[in-house]
């Protein structure tokens, strides 16, 4: 294993210990939550725990029917305990960007409705300022050019995220997604709810003020509820 994995397989295995009997999780997506996976299956099958998972993305959802992790849908009467999910970059306020994966809209629903959210990841991910990973942003196909447009009044260097073979992406929910630059001189907050007044911006890859913990490779940061009040 190499030492990337090995940090993520850390992390994934100090998140665990959060877990409990009884718990539904939220289940992230991405390389790294794959490792909590498997600590997640090793509760189940070992250590006899009863838990229910909420899955951010169809490949997660595929991942833990195959080690036999009990999922459950997304309802009103949902009550989450604990989501468990991986960052593109991590600040050091625990501002994050996610979405890497596709996965934002679903990530960032659960991660909201969630009383503790645990993220994981292995050093790499860690930065002073976010921005040198694209900042995602979900937009309907709809009017992707005009709401692309529209984004780039305030982020003026995006692209349309493509697969490998030249096809558009699409996301679970059947959206696109911008890859966006995003520029230092950004505030964060300011930024995010002008996005999101931008007419078919489904969501944002900046998730503010959602993370309780960060656990980078062995090293657990706690939000300081100071920078909030």
């Amino acid at each position: 294993m190499n030492s990337q994995n090995s940090h993520k397989k850390n992390a994934a295995s100090i998140a665990a210990k959060y877990v409990k009997d009884g718990m539904t999780i939220g289940l992230g997506t991405g390389s790294t939550v794959q490792f909590f996976l498997d600590e997640l299956a090793e509760l189940i099958n070992k250590e006899n725990f009863s838990i229910t998972g909420v899955c951010t993305s169809s490949a997660t959802e595929h991942e833990a029917q195959k080690l036999n992790i009990p999922i459950v849908p997304l309802q009103k009467d949902t009550l989450i305990d604990l989501t468990v999910d991986g960052a593109d970059e991590i600040d050091n306020h625990l501002n994050l960007i996610k979405g890497g994966g596709g996965a934002l809209y679903r990530e960032k629903l659960i991660a909201k409705n969630s009383k503790t959210v645990v993220i994981i990841a292995d050093e790499s991910k860690k930065v002073d300022f976010l921005g040198a990973f694209p900042l995602p942003i979900e937009i309907t196909k709809f009017g992707n050019e005009l709401i692309q447009r529209k984004i780039e009044d305030f982020l003026p260097s995006t692209s349309l995220r493509k697969n490998a073979d030249g096809s558009v992406f699409e996301t679970d929910n059947n959206n696109y997604i911008l890859d966006c630059k995003l520029e230092h001189t950004n505030s964060l907050l300011h930024l995010e709810e002008e996005l999101k007044l931008i007419t078919g911006v489904v969501e944002t890859g900046l998730f503010i003020n959602i993370a309780d913990i960060a656990i980078v490779n062995n090293n657990k940061i706690e939000k300081d509820e100071s920078q909030y009040a």
